[in-house]
């Protein structure tokens, strides 16, 4: 993964079964977040977003929201 914020995480695994080694760097965590979102889809049984709050600043920054989570795109 890569964000154009300059963070980047590969992830690569010899079988499909493993679990991946994963290598991040830049300023977020990026495999990080991802774990977390599927973590929540897991437990949880839906995606943070679903019912998530919208916010658009005049300039286009969005930002999702949902309880404690939040992300800005």
């Amino acid at each position: 993964m890569a964000h154009h914020d300059g963070s980047w995480a590969p992830a690569r695994a010899e079988n499909p079964r493993d679990l991946p080694t994963v290598h991040q760097g830049g300023p977020r965590r990026l495999w990080d977040l991802l774990t977390d979102v599927l973590d929540r889809l897991i437990t949880g049984g839906e995606l943070p977003v679903t019912g998530a709050r919208v916010t658009i600043t005049p300039d286009g920054q969005t930002t999702l929201s949902r309880g404690r989570w939040s992300a800005t795109l």
